[in-house]
């Protein structure tokens, strides 16, 4: 038996021993019970910690803004959720594995946190469009805004991807000499568009 099999086994023994411990049942919030509703409160939270938010009423709308942003950028990276048609909307798209080189990146969030001003981002949309643009634009859908980090790890609980990413707001950093940098390990502006 190699040494491998001899540690999972004595892993395997140890765990059947072990008396089963019952879930302890869903967490609590740590915000005041009286809160505003979720998307107030996220864009609160979110506007708090450095991102944007963007509220519009439409996919039109939404779609009226994007044109009109995107025309100062030349290359754009987007996630792999993101609607096909805003390739039409004036920036190159750049190849895959070029996302480095894009200007502005465009992702869709599977939800917004209004407890902690978070998005929940899906490793499978596409971490690099996500991470490596210095500008990105956050697809949000105003259903998907959820009062509490409960609420939004219980609403994809049917469908986990490899990673989710909590993203709050631009990327920055204080680490040398107390001065706050922006972008330093991601984004330095995140703007996130709610529809």
């Amino acid at each position: 038996m190699s040494n491998r099999e001899q540690i999972l086994t004595a892993l395997r023994s140890a765990r059947m021993r072990r008396p089963p411990v019952e879930h302890p049942g869903r967490f609590g919030a740590w915000r005041p019970v009286e809160s505003p509703p979720p998307i107030e409160g996220f864009e609160v939270m979110f506007t708090q910690a450095g991102g944007e938010v963007v509220r519009v009423s439409s996919s039109a709308e939404r779609d009226e803004w994007l044109r009109a942003f995107l025309a100062d950028f030349e290359r754009l990276s987007t996630g792999v959720g993101v609607p096909r048609e805003i390739a039409d909307f004036g920036p190159r798209i750049v190849d895959p594995g070029g996302e480095h080189a894009a200007d502005v990146g465009i992702s869709v969030a599977r939800g917004a946190i209004a407890e902690t001003g978070s998005l929940l981002m899906d490793a499978r949309d596409g971490r690099r469009a996500q991470l490596l643009p210095p500008v990105l634009i956050v697809l949000v859908d105003s259903s998907a805004v959820h009062a509490t980090v409960a609420d939004a790890l219980e609403s994809v609980r049917d469908d986990l991807p490899a990673a989710i990413g909590l993203h709050s707001g631009p990327s920055k950093s204080a680490d040398i000499g107390q001065v706050m940098v922006r972008g330093v390990h991601g984004p330095g502006r995140v703007i996130a568009v709610v529809a």
